[in-house]
């Protein structure tokens, strides 16, 4: 049976041999998928990808209206997520903006 110690190098071991066949075929890959865009005429757009790497895809969202607001500084809050101090542990209805 294997020791503690030699599992943990075993691990850093396989960790790095995991890491470089990742990276040779990375390569691989990315070639192949640029080949296949080109060959058929796929377009950024149509995978999906609009604007930067990490972009979110889907219908804009609108704004939430203010809810609630501070009359001393004038700040607001939707009264979505965490409260703002100014409003945190008191009656919000003292708070309420009146349309």
């Amino acid at each position: 049976m294997s020791s503690y110690k030699e599992l943990l190098a075993q691990r850093e071991k396989l960790e790095k041999q995991i890491e470089e066949a990742k990276a040779r075929e990375y390569a691989e890959v990315l070639n192949e998928i640029k080949q296949k865009m080109a060959d058929y005429g796929i377009t950024l757009a149509e995978l999906g990808v609009s604007r930067g790497k990490h972009a979110k895809v889907g219908r804009p969202r609108a704004g939430v209206a203010p809810k609630y607001r501070d009359p001393e500084s004038g700040s607001t809050w939707s009264g979505r997520g965490k409260p703002p101090k100014w409003i945190a542990g008191q009656d919000r209805d003292q708070f309420l903006i009146q349309k």
